[in-house]
């Protein structure tokens, strides 16, 4: 397992109505790949607290000079913890961790993703864009609301300015606000008239669990090969 290292904390940043950022410096660089994510450490001394150490996936792009973990804050006494941070205030954070990743070679990937299964793929969009990578890149990002979507603003910029980005948001729960969202889930149709070489991409499935079933079993109606299928299902807390 990676060694467990201290992190300084000195940033949050409202993501959504619900979403939060949370910015980390350390002394010691942790050298992780876009997709992956650590376990949160506010209780050292007992690792397998799971009420207050936690898994979230880094949604900072590996060569930035800071951390950064994203999380749909709840009641729960973790994230409270979290959103109670004050600039200066140490953690811990045992990584990096995970195999759902992304690699240079991927020259077309598609992302099937809802709520704050976001997260990772802000991860690896960034860092294929600060790498200069020609990866072509379509996310399909399912919210119950507009109000729900995480990362909008940074989303709608990249799509504006890279021509290898593109973004279809879906709204299930509600009408949406901007003309430009699909009404209702990502189905197998929508894949279809936004992915024509959808054979050729490799799919990345992140958000609850009972999502990220659905997303699969879409990618084997659709007939992809199972060996370009990634899947990580969050759970909530």
């Amino acid at each position: 397992m990676p060694e467990i290292i201290d992190l300084e904390f000195y940033q949050k940043i409202q993501r959504s109505a619900s979403v939060k950022s949370f910015r980390f410096y350390s002394d010691k660089p942790i050298k992780f790949i876009p997709g992956q994510f650590g376990k949160i450490i506010f209780d050292k001394g007992n690792i397998s607290n799971k009420k207050v150490n936690k898994y979230l996936s880094f949604s900072s792009s590996p060569d930035k000079d800071y951390l950064e973990f994203t999380k749909k804050l709840s009641q729960s006494e973790f994230s409270q913890k979290l959103d109670n941070l004050t600039k200066g205030d140490e953690i811990f954070i045992q990584a990096p961790l995970g195999d759902c990743i992304f690699k240079k070679e991927y020259q077309k990937i598609a992302f099937l993703v809802g709520g704050i299964g976001i997260t990772p793929v802000i991860s690896i969009i960034e860092y294929i864009i600060n790498k200069k990578l020609d990866t072509n890149v379509v996310l399909f990002y399912s919210n119950r609301t507009d109000r729900d979507i995480a990362f909008k603003e940074r989303l709608d910029n990249w799509q504006n300015e890279f021509s290898n980005i593109k973004v279809v948001y879906t709204i299930t729960d509600s009408k949406p606000k901007n003309k430009g969202y699909i009404e209702g889930y990502i189905d197998k149709d929508l894949v279809l008239k936004n992915l024509e070489d959808f054979k050729e991409r490799v799919f990345f499935i992140f958000g609850p669990p009972q999502m990220t079933d659905s997303m699969a079993k879409l990618c084997d109606d659709l007939g992809c090969n199972p060996g370009k299928v990634k899947k990580e299902g969050f759970l909530g807390y």
